[in-house]
C-alpha cells in the first residue's frame, strides 16, 4: 500500500531505507523526545526495520521528489498500542527527521493517515499522545484536529527505562467528518 499527499509518499520500510533510517534517528534531538534511543548503527535501524516498522499500517514518510525515507507514521491497531483494546480504535504514531522540522510535513502525513483510519479502515477512533516538554508534537495533533483526554504523570517509557508525563488526545469518526465538511465548505 502507498499513500500519496501533495509533497508527499507514505511507503512501507524497506530494508534499504537503513542508511536513511540512521541517518535521522541517530540524532539525539529526535528519538529520546519521543521515547526511543538514537540508532548506535546502520545495523541498528536495519533491525528496527525488520522487527518495529513492520506494522500493517507503518510507512516510511518520503518526499515526492526522491522518496527517500526521512521519518515515519504509523496507525497502531489492536494488539499494537496499549491506548486502546478495541478493533475499531487505534493510535497514531510519528517522527521526522530534524531537518524537516517545522515544514509542516508530519500534519500533511498524519491528515493521510487519519483519512485512511476513518475512511479505507473503518476506525471510530485515533488516539494520539505526546509526552511532557515535546511542544512540535503536541503542536501536530493540535493542527490536525485531535482534541485534549488526559494526563497521566507516570507513563513508563521502557526504551529509555524512565517514567514520563503522557498527554493523551483523540479524534472521533464523527469530529473528523464534520471537520472535513466544514473545510469543503471554507473553501467555496
Amino acid at each position: 500500500m502507498e499513500l500519496r499527499t501533495e509533497r508527499l509518499i507514505l511507503r512501507p520500510w524497506r530494508e534499504t531505507d537503513a542508511d536513511s533510517l540512521f541517518k535521522y534517528a541517530k540524532n539525539p534531538a529526535v528519538g529520546p523526545i519521543a521515547g526511543w534511543p538514537p540508532h548506535k548503527s546502520i545495523e541498528e535501524s536495519r533491525e528496527v526495520i525488520k522487527d518495529v516498522f513492520c506494522g500493517k499500517e507503518c510507512y516510511a514518510v518520503c518526499l515526492k521528489s526522491d522518496n527517500v525515507a526521512i521519518g515515519c507514521i504509523e496507525l497502531k491497531l489492536n494488539g499494537s498500542t496499549d491506548m486502546t483494546e478495541k478493533d475499531d480504535e487505534c493510535e497514531l504514531g510519528y517522527w521526522i527527521g530534524q531537518e524537516f522540522w517545522g515544514q509542516g510535513l508530519i500534519p500533511e502525513a498524519a491528515r493521510e493517515l487519519i483519512r485512511r483510519g476513518f475512511e479505507d479502515l473503518n476506525m471510530n477512533m485515533i488516539w494520539c499522545g505526546y509526552y511532557d516538554g515535546n511542544a512540535k508534537s503536541k503542536r501536530v495533533q493540535e493542527k490536525v484536529g485531535f482534541i485534549y483526554h488526559h494526563t497521566c504523570d507516570e507513563v513508563p517509557v521502557p526504551l529509555m527505562n524512565e517514567t514520563r508525563i503522557g498527554h493523551t488526545n483523540y479524534m472521533t469518526k464523527e469530529q473528523w467528518t464534520c471537520n472535513e465538511v466544514e473545510k469543503r465548505v471554507d473553501s467555496r
